[in-house]
This record gives C-alpha cells, sequence and structure tokens, in this order.
C-alpha cells in the first residue's frame, strides 16, 4: 500500500487526510462534490470585523462623483492605514478600475494629495486577510 496525504480547504472548512491512495481520492472526490454546500457553510459575517462598515456600492456614481479625500473623509479613513487602503480601493473601483495593484492606490493618494501609506502591500495583505479584498497574483480585486 502506497501512503498520500492531502490537505484542502474551502472557505472555512479544512480538510487533511493521510491514508492509502484511493481511499484518500474517493474522499477528495466527496469534498469536491460537496464543495458549494462547504463554501456556503462560512458566511461573511464570520470572516469580517464588526468595526469595519462595508461599502455600497448600489449607487457607484456617489462614490466616483467625490474627490478621494472628501471620499476618505466620509468613510472616517483619513488616518488608519488599512482603512485608508481599503476606502481609496473602493473609489478606485468605482471609478471603472476593476483589477487594482497597490501602486494604483498609492498613485491616486498622491494625486488627490493625501498622506502616503506607510507599507501598501502590508495593507493589501491585511484586507485580504480580512476578507475585504481579494488577491490575484500582483493584483487585487472585489473590495467590500
Amino acid at each position: 500500500m502506497s501512503e498520500a496525504k492531502i490537505e484542502i480547504q474551502i472557505g472555512a472548512v479544512k480538510f487533511s487526510g493521510e491514508g492509502d491512495k484511493n481511499w484518500l481520492s474517493e474522499q477528495l472526490d466527496k469534498i469536491l462534490e460537496n464543495a458549494k454546500e462547504l463554501v456556503a457553510l462560512a458566511s461573511p459575517a464570520e470572516n469580517s470585523d464588526p468595526a469595519h462598515q462595508e461599502a455600497d456600492f448600489s449607487n457607484a456614481t456617489s462614490i466616483s462623483s467625490q474627490p478621494l479625500a472628501t471620499f476618505l473623509k466620509s468613510k472616517n479613513a483619513t488616518t488608519a492605514q488599512i482603512d485608508k487602503f481599503l476606502a481609496t480601493a473602493v473609489w478606485c473601483e468605482s471609478k471603472g478600475k476593476n483589477r487594482l495593484k497597490t501602486n494604483d492606490i498609492t498613485s491616486a493618494l498622491k494625486k488627490a494629495t493625501q498622506s502616503k501609506l506607510a507599507n501598501a502591500a502590508d495593507c493589501l495583505n491585511k484586507n485580504v486577510s480580512k476578507g475585504y479584498c481579494e488577491k490575484d497574483g500582483k493584483e487585487f480585486s472585489d473590495c467590500l
């Protein structure tokens, strides 16, 4: 018998197994068949920070029509680095930019004569870990 190991995470559900490769393959097939249900087990509220206010995109023109400085003030995101990063990302997305890079955030802040972020990449990673953005290589999107 050959031993195999696997570890898979879908949403908040994590499975790790070790054993015969045929048995392990069967277990993996069961997990993949039920992937939609497993993702639904973790509600967005479980991963969110209660102090964070989700951006309302129902009327994105109300965001994109504001200067960045005004939008940051309205979201109380002028001092906390992570909040400033996220609010700036939301503002950039409201302008029609779907795939962002950290440079887009720092450039937007600079053009709006706002104070710069100490470490934009760290701000992105912290927002991703909280579930507020999705990272794909050097780009990110779907900021809440």
